[in-house]
């Protein structure tokens, strides 16, 4: 099981990718520099990348090589994981070349395409492609169209094509659907990769393992015996210098179509009938299809939303929301939302799942926390229920990346008073790992084809279809429901209130 899911660690003992060409649509732009160019730098360093290899980096302004390289090098210096080595740094950089190409210059990918021919032809790379789009969502469709008018995105004599989109994929149910029709009137499904580098973190790829190769857990892991299950995604962060993007997006949007349905279609799916791309991707498109569709008034009470007030984090001031560069004063998008769901299936019938996530709050942090229900007390009628500890399975994911196990337990001494204690696994405790991006193994796993850690279109949609009665009804109550939280606090007292009404309340962070 865990040869499918490998850390960087693991990779090392796995075969090099095909001979391919790695072209890059936004070479020019944060993410590139960010994440993408140190991932293959770690993937080089590793020696799992091809020998026979280019990277093409497209822009629509002109760039001439060796300023793309010379970018690229400033990047790798700035947002390297590990100590950059030159020499492993220049083998990878020296293969880089730069095109430019423009969706509104249908000419431009006529010439693309035969540079990008005579390319394949030095570098001996048998006309294997990986066209990834890291670009603005808005592009992602008309370079698709013209990727396929070239042809560049057909398979042919044995060589494979394949697409990569990043997050957001769409705005909500009818873009989503809208674009993945469009995509699938080019490509097969086999060739889309919807990345969400949220897989590629060690611990989120860990839950299937823990889950299922583990015979202690998957007898309890229901509804019997599960009361409920948290998935909290908190950022320190305010939105900064991206008011226009987040202004038109939000909190929902941006992450819990996602990011938060990732963890918890891993969380709640059925088991696999094997451990395979398309039977994995099928039961976490399963868990999805079935989230209770809510109306738009069920959505309004089983949700909260809220923007933040300025505030001190740290030795960071934060100012009012509404006062972010390129954000309106009158904005009623969300910096904060808490949700409540349920999944209508046998496992989890009854069983409530509370989602939240939010900006500017106290303390960062990504985990799922699975709420067991309490054991009868007569046995200890002479201890009073409230200090006995709830019993928590923790999924660490950020900062800390790990499992703990919260459970009860005799305080030493001649009576029987209980106190509350955990078991703690940290990776960094046990395993030894060059510190990583994160798109490492989802890079990879683009190159050989593995496509398990990817959304398929059913899945995107379902997600969407969920997430659908909240947008729906927060556009039509405007201004009216929305919270406000100062920065640097836990959240919005009414998401407290969310958990309270059902005798529970969230697991307190710290």
């Amino acid at each position: 099981m865990t040869d499918a899911l490998p850390n960087l660690t693991q990779l090392t003992n796995q075969k090099k990718p095909d001979p391919c060409s790695f072209v890059i649509f936004g070479a020019t732009g944060d993410l590139t520099h960010r994440l993408v160019m140190p991932s293959l730098y770690n993937l080089e360093a590793t020696g799992l990348l091809p020998d026979k290899f280019c990277v093409v980096g497209v822009a629509r302004k002109g760039t001439t090589s060796d300023d793309l390289r010379d970018s690229l090098m400033k990047g790798l210096r700035q947002y390297a994981t590990r100590p950059v080595d030159d020499k492993v740094a220049r083998r990878l950089l020296e293969c880089v070349t730069s095109i430019e190409a423009d969706p509104k210059d249908p000419a431009s990918f006529d010439a693309m395409r035969e540079r990008l021919e005579k390319l394949e032809t030095n570098r001996a790379t048998g006309g294997n492609r990986l066209f990834y789009l890291a670009t603005p969502p808005a592009a992602f469709a008309p370079i698709s169209r013209e990727l396929g008018r070239t042809g560049m995105l057909e398979e042919a004599n044995g060589a494979w094509r394949r697409l990569v989109v990043e997050k957001p994929f769409g705005t909500d149910l009818a873009s989503a659907k809208a674009l993945n029709d469009e995509l699938l009137n080019i490509v097969t499904e086999h060739q889309i990769y919807r990345i969400d580098h949220y897989l590629g973190k060690e611990t989120v790829q860990n839950i299937l393992v823990l889950r299922f190769a583990n015979g202690m857990f998957e007898p309890i892991w229901n509804r019997n015996h599960i009361d409920h299950v948290q998935i909290t995604v908190d950022e320190k962060l305010g939105v900064g210098h991206r008011g226009s993007f987040y202004d038109a997006t939000g909190a929902l949007r941006d992450m819990v179509p996602n990011h938060l349905f990732q963890l918890l279609s891993l969380v709640a799916m059925e088991p696999p009938i094997r451990f395979d791309a398309h039977s994995v991707r099928s039961e976490k498109a399963d868990v999805l299809a079935a989230i209770q569709t809510q109306s738009e008034q069920e959505a309004l009470k089983n949700s909260v939303r809220a923007q933040y007030l300025s505030g001190r984090i740290g030795d960071t001031e934060i100012e009012d929301y509404t006062r972010t560069e390129d954000v309106g004063p009158g904005s009623t998008t969300e910096t904060y939302t808490a949700l409540k769901l349920s999944i209508d299936n046998w496992r989890w019938a009854g069983v409530p799942f509370y989602l939240r996530t939010g900006k500017a709050l106290g303390i960062k942090r990504t985990e799922v926390a699975i709420k067991f229900k309490q054991a009868p007390f007569a046995m200890f009628n002479c201890t009073p229920v409230d200090t006995l500890a709830e019993n928590y399975l923790v999924i660490g994911v950020e900062p800390t990346e790990g499992i703990a196990l919260q459970f009860n337990t005799k305080v030493p001494g001649p009576t029987i008073t209980t106190s509350g204690v955990e078991m703690k696994f940290r990776y960094k405790d046990y395993f030894k790992a060059e510190p990583a991006t994160g798109y490492e193994t989802l890079i990879y796993d683009c190159m050989i084809g593995d496509n398990i850690l990817f959304q398929r279109a059913d899945s995107v949609e379902a997600g969407w279809k969920a997430v659908q009665p909240f947008l729906d009804a927060w556009k039509k109550a405007g201004a009216r429901g929305l919270e406000k939280y100062k920065a640097g606090s836990e959240g919005p007292a009414d998401a407290e209130e969310l958990l309270k009404r059902d005798g529970r309340s969230w697991r307190k962070l710290g």
